[in-house]
């Protein structure tokens, strides 16, 4: 069984016990290269120097066994005839505080006059290049698609919050503008590829430390009518759907569910009621799941026994439809290499 194969048949659900699961390092912050490159990257196959960066990253996935691959097709993928980015947000320095475009907007209209990204200036060439230059493993991809967090960007979070009270109607058409781009550039991006990739991977985060961002009314409102329609759009071009979401989301992963969401990521493991004992006692069996092993104290503080232990208790909890992986994929510089490859080495322990 190829890592593919493997990874499709873990999130499609039909994986069995005695088939280990698949392992993901993640998408490590570009600060973490540098150590885990210096660690697992010596050469390359034929023992000739590695010249890119991009060749050195793969050594370290190769290196360390990954099954998985998040590729992305934005930005190179967007070319707008004056140079304009997709979304036109700066918010760089700013707090959560801070208004976007939108923070004054009262009325549909002001939306409608916002310039929206056009999927006519897309062109996915180069996108199918990289894919099809890629090692046979699982390909998570698609446009990121965080219409959740954009919406809260247009209009800064705090006044997106209060004008989902104040004004729906200009936060429904915000969102419709986001989702219906995503909607049709995934459409596209998909039809380009074709089955170069596996999986459509996209990213909300819905919950802090403790609980939800949006109480599960305002979301069944304002965020999952929507996320239905990104759901049977990615199934509809064939593709399984992976969805990321940070914090604890314990409350509505019955939601996600009935949503056709097939994975959940990256289970965050520190978080409120996000624990793989209850994750595994409640939903096993009805969504596979991605990541568990925590990155808040564990793999900062913890030994490679410590996380050899862990892999093998978060296994024992969700398996046998897991990806164990970090709980975010970002794994920062404070975490040891040698804790990374404890995850790896774990992972091809497992029956």
């Amino acid at each position: 069984m190829t890592s593919r194969e493997r990874t499709r048949s873990i999130i499609a659900r039909t994986h069995t016990a005695d088939e280990r699961p698949s392992f993901w390092m993640g998408n490590p912050h570009h600060d973490s290269w540098p150590a885990l490159i210096e660690a697992f990257a010596g050469g390359n196959d034929s023992g000739a120097a590695i010249a890119t960066e991009s060749e050195l990253r793969l050594a370290v996935q190769r290196e360390l066994g990954d099954d998985y691959a998040w590729v992305r097709p934005e930005p190179e993928c967007y070319h707008h005839p004056e140079g304009h980015p997709i979304w036109a947000l700066d918010r760089d320095g700013l707090d959560l505080a801070a208004g976007g475009p939108l923070a004054d907007a009262e009325s549909v209209a002001e939306v409608d006059d916002l310039e929206w990204p056009n999927p006519d200036y897309l062109d996915f060439t180069e996108y199918r290049a990289r894919l099809e230059s890629m090692p046979e493993v699982y390909r998570a991809g698609g446009f990121w698609t965080h219409f959740y967090h954009l919406v809260a960007d247009f209009f800064g979070m705090e006044n997106y919050f209060v004008k989902t009270f104040t004004h729906p109607d200009v936060v429904h058409a915000a969102t419709r503008h986001i989702v219906d781009f995503f909607l049709e550039a995934n459409r596209r991006c998909f039809d380009a590829v074709g089955d170069l990739v596996d999986g459509f991977f996209f990213g909300n985060d819905f919950g802090t430390q403790l609980d939800l961002l949006m109480s599960p009314e305002s979301l069944q409102e304002f965020v999952f009518p929507y996320f239905k329609e990104l759901t049977e759009m990615g199934h509809a071009c064939g593709k399984q759907v992976i969805l990321h979401s940070c914090g604890s989301i314990y409350r509505v992963i019955p939601n996600l569910i009935e949503l056709g969401v097939d994975a959940l990521h990256p289970l965050q493991a520190n978080a409120a009621n996000m624990e793989a004992e209850r994750l595994g006692a409640e939903f096993r069996g009805s969504i596979a799941f991605i990541g568990g092993i925590d990155t808040q104290e564990l793999l900062v503080n913890g030994s490679p026994d410590d996380v050899q232990r862990d892999v093998t208790r978060v296994a024992a909890a969700l398996g046998p439809n897991l990806v164990v992986s970090p709980s975010h994929e970002a794994l920062l510089p404070d975490v040891p290499v040698q804790n990374v490859r404890a995850i790896s080495q774990a992972v091809r322990s497992l029956p």
